[in-house]
């Protein structure tokens, strides 16, 4: 039995990754109201609230750390780039936490900008915290397009080892390349009504949108026009390609989804749509106000690039 903890764990989609591993979710924390309740009524479990409230020592013992913490700079005076240099960011109470209990391993997430964040010295600093907490460390920028669902979303997935179990290598998932389009899991017409935008500056481009010699339509968003002057929210995308990367924030009538051309009506991606681009079940329960679901979605991991990755760690035979 994996036992294993959440932080900044939203709805869950590192917990749903597990299912299906004989595992234990034994903590998890969030601070967001909204996402502690969609995860108490898909898990029943009540996250706790902010982590930086929670002394390391009221957390269960646990064998694996999930955290998809946000991205900060962090503040350094010295060069030693160690642990008492994240003091002041979130990934000081993952550290905090991680020093105290040791788990055998921890699976990290962030975007895909992690990796040149303050000219890259916010990912050394990681890294190095890491190690020097006793781990070896490996890392992956991964795009959820190659991975079995219709949306592109490039995210850094960082797994650490304990030392002491000896992992000299580690091989991320390799892309399934099983094609999908956006077409495939869209909800009807009349289901959809709701999210079609009516505008009168809408310039479409012609498109002659083509299968590859597999009968595959392109694997990558594609752009066939835009609304207003085509800002953030406001550029339109086929149905045939796949979603862009959802956001938690962002302006524009097609805030946080994009707007997509669908059976000649452009609209926004509904709710269930939403949590289908992200892996997540149709046994899922979101949130009732799709807002709310928006941003929760924005936040999200992919739990099929997730699950691959699991997969990988549990091949390693380490519990």
């Amino acid at each position: 039995m994996i036992k294993f903890i959440d932080l900044f764990c939203g709805i869950g989609g590192f917990h749903l990754a597990m299912r299906g591993i004989k595992s234990k979710c034994v903590f998890a924390s969030e601070w967001d109201k909204n996402c502690q309740d969609v995860y108490e009524k898909n898990f029943k479990i009540k996250p706790n609230g902010d982590i930086t409230n929670i002394d390391e020592k009221n957390i269960p013992k646990h064998d694996l750390l999930f955290a998809g913490f946000p991205c900060q700079a962090f503040s350094i005076s010295g060069k030693r780039l160690g642990f008492e240099d994240s003091r002041g960011t979130l990934f000081f109470d993952v550290a905090r936490i991680i020093k105290f209990h040791n788990p055998k391993v921890v699976f990290l997430e962030n975007v895909k900008n992690f990796l040149r964040h303050d000219n890259g010295k916010t990912m050394r600093v990681v890294k190095s915290i890491l190690e020097e907490l006793n781990y070896d460390v490996f890392f992956s920028l991964l795009n959820s397009a190659k991975y079995g669902v219709p949306q592109s979303r490039e995210r850094i997935y960082i797994v650490a080892f304990k030392k002491n179990l000896k992992v000299k290598e580690f091989n991320f998932p390799k892309p399934s390349n099983n094609s999908i389009s956006l077409k495939s899991i869209l909800l009807s017409d009349k289901i959809t009504q709701k999210y079609v935008i009516k505008r009168k500056d809408v310039f479409l481009k012609k498109i002659s949108i083509q299968k590859d010699i597999f009968g595959a339509y392109p694997q990558k968003p594609i752009r066939v026009g835009h609304v207003n002057k085509g800002g953030q929210g406001e550029r339109i995308y086929s149905e045939y390609g796949h979603a862009t990367a959802m956001t938690a924030y962002g302006g524009g009538i097609g805030s946080k989804t994009g707007l997509y051309l669908v059976n000649n009506k452009i609209r926004k991606l509904a709710p269930r749509e939403c949590a289908r681009i992200f892996g997540f079940p149709e046994k899922f329960k979101i949130h009732e106000n799709s807002n709310v679901v928006y941003k929760q979605f924005g936040n999200s991991v992919v739990v099929n690039v997730v699950s691959l990755i699991i997969k990988e760690i549990i091949k390693k035979k380490l519990f």
